[in-house]
């Protein structure tokens, strides 16, 4: 009887999942489900890296299957919005085998802050593990509370790497050059500053430091939480933040730009307290698109593949509140338009392509939200 009714509750379970789906435009096949996922990486063999917030870092195959968790994972300060986060390949994976990982880590007093750490992945065997684990950033300085760590990685075309470094929902950090929050940051691959960094003349013995604590790996400033990062066709880096209360802004990222926050916002505080709009300051870059309501975004590509040719060139943003993903035309004027929002019924947290063009997505694990790897398929 008791089998009778599991295949029962589960045939039921892919109908609801059959009929949610129903109308978008694409195939939503279920390939695991995951504690608390952040973030997903595809690796050259098809096997994904998925992270999971509590430290866990897990290899799934395209049929499901999870590996043991990765041994060697940094520990991680897991709480609010804190944890394991984003995963990245090295540009020269398939010869070095290096990952990079984000995380919130602590440090004394409670006070907690993202790093970034790098490490050689053997994914052989029934123990995969890390090893050579070497740190190659930390957000300065730690500060109390569990939000806003942003901690978004992407390796561009040049094999920089980019980190975004959320405001730790400390309003000052954003507009300080004596802290590398409320950031996008440009490194080396081994978390040293390019010489061609927009603040390198800041530069002093301290090679992360810069004279009056000025940091150089500074590429843009005026942000509040980037929680989405990705390359256009044509390079030009797009960047996705959480604004306050509306204002959700997506921008093109420009070398040594004032984005604007806390200063101007097209949100408010969460208080009622009134913001100036963007348009109040023009010495401050504006975002190329914004939303109120919010669609909370949750991480970001842009389109490469073939799969879906309408589609090329296009954002998808994982949309948390929204429970959607949200395509925009991105303009080579640097405009950008919503043009589509497909409802998944969930909220998402992560969205990556794969090689052959299909999406990997992730759900986020909250509310009635349970923390699925889905694949998208035309």
């Amino acid at each position: 009887m008791k089998l009778l009714l599991n295949a029962a509750f589960s045939l039921i379970a892919l109908l609801l999942v059959a009929t949610a789906h129903a109308e978008l435009p694409f195939t939503v096949t279920e390939v695991s489900q995951f504690d608390d996922p952040w973030s997903v990486a595809e690796m050259p063999d098809g096997r994904l890296l998925v992270t999971e917030k509590k430290g866990n870092l897990i290899i799934v195959d395209e049929e499901g299957t999870k590996s043991r968790p990765v041994g060697g994972v940094p520990d991680v300060a897991y709480g609010g919005q804190g944890g394991l986060g984003d995963i990245a390949l090295h540009p020269d994976f398939s010869d070095n085998g290096m990952v990079y990982l984000s995380y919130a880590e602590a440090g004394v007093g409670g006070t907690r802050g993202a790093a970034v750490a790098r490490a050689v992945l053997d994914a052989s065997g029934r123990r995969p593990s890390l090893s050579d684990v070497e740190v190659i950033w930390r957000q300065y300085p730690k500060l109390l509370g569990y939000g806003h760590y942003g901690h978004r990685i992407l390796f561009d075309d040049e094999g920089y790497l980019w980190i975004t470094s959320g405001d730790r929902q400390k309003f000052t950090t954003a507009q300080d050059m004596q802290s590398n929050s409320g950031k996008v940051l440009r490194l080396n691959d081994d978390g040293s500053v390019p010489d061609d960094n927009p603040f390198v003349d800041y530069y002093s013995e301290n090679p992360r430091v810069g004279r009056g604590g000025i940091y150089p790996q500074i590429w843009s400033l005026g942000h509040r939480n980037v929680l989405g990062l990705a390359l256009g066709l044509d390079g030009r880096l797009w960047e996705i933040e959480m604004g306050p209360a509306g204002g959700d802004e997506l921008n093109l990222i420009e070398r040594g730009a004032n984005y604007g926050y806390p200063e101007v916002s097209n949100g408010d505080h969460y208080d009622g307290r009134k913001m100036p709009d963007h348009d109040t300051r023009p010495e401050f870059n504006k975002p190329a698109l914004w939303w109120t309501p919010v669609i909370s975004p949750g991480d970001m590509l842009i389109y490469r593949g073939g799969a879906f040719a309408d589609w090329k060139g296009d954002a998808l943003i994982a949309g948390l509140s929204s429970r959607a993903i949200v395509r925009v035309a991105l303009g080579e004027d640097g405009s950008a338009e919503e043009v589509e929002r497909f409802d998944m019924g969930a909220r998402i947290r992560s969205v990556q392509e794969s090689a052959d063009g299909s999406i990997w997505v992730l759900e986020d694990d909250y509310g009635d939200s349970s923390g699925r790897l889905l694949r998208l398929t035309p």
